[in-house]
C-alpha cells in the first residue's frame, strides 16, 4: 500500500508518501511546499495544487490521509487552511484516490502509543519507524509522514473515517 500523507497549511504543507509492504515500510518521498504571505491567495493555491498533483500522479497512492484540523478560536487560520483541504479534494477528484481523516490524538496513540504524546516523541517514531538517519523536519514533514503512517497501521476499515 502506498499512502500520501499531508499536513495541510497555505504557509506550509507537508507532503510525506510511504510505502508499506507487509510489515515494512519505507519512504519514498518527503518536501515541505512553501508560500509566502506576501503572494496573491491564487498563486499560493496554484503552487500547492501543482505539488499535490505532481506528488500524487507520481506515486499513485491508493490512499491520502489527511490531519483533522480543529480550531476554535483562530478563523483566519481555519479559512486558509481550508484552501489546502481544497486543493486536496480536487486532487483526490481528479486521481480518483480517497481522502482519510486523523485527528492528532489518534496519530500520536498509532506512532507513540499515548494520545498526548508531543511533537518530539512522534519526529522520534517517525525516523525509528522509516529508518531515517536524522528527525524529519521541520515539523509539518515529520507531520505529514506520520499520518500516512497511520494510515498504514490502521488499514482501511469501515471504521475510519473518509473525508469528504
Amino acid at each position: 500500500m502506498v499512502v500520501l500523507g499531508i499536513d495541510p497549511g497555505i504557509t506550509n504543507l507537508g507532503l510525506g508518501v510511504v510505502e508499506q509492504v507487509s510489515t515494512q515500510t519505507r519512504l519514498l518521498h518527503a518536501e515541505v511546499v512553501r508560500t509566502a504571505h506576501g503572494e496573491t491567495a491564487s498563486s499560493r493555491v496554484g503552487k500547492l495544487y501543482r505539488a499535490v498533483h505532481q506528488t500524487a500522479a507520481a506515486y499513485q497512492p491508493q490512499a491520502i490521509a489527511v490531519e483533522e484540523q480543529f480550531f476554535y478560536r483562530q478563523n483566519e487560520l481555519a479559512y486558509k487552511v481550508g484552501w489546502a483541504m481544497g486543493v486536496v479534494f480536487l486532487v483526490s477528484d481528479q486521481l480518483a484516490i480517497p481522502v482519510f481523516g486523523y485527528a492528532p490524538p489518534k496519530v500520536k496513540q498509532a506512532l507513540v502509543g499515548y494520545g498526548q504524546a508531543d511533537k518530539n516523541q512522534v519526529a522520534y517514531m517517525v525516523r525509528a519507524i522509516l529508518g531515517l538517519k536524522t528527525l524529519p523536519k521541520p515539523s509539518h514533514l515529520a507531520d505529514a509522514l506520520a499520518i500516512a503512517l497511520t494510515h498504514c497501521f490502521y488499514h482501511p476499515t469501515k471504521a475510519d473515517k473518509q473525508v469528504g
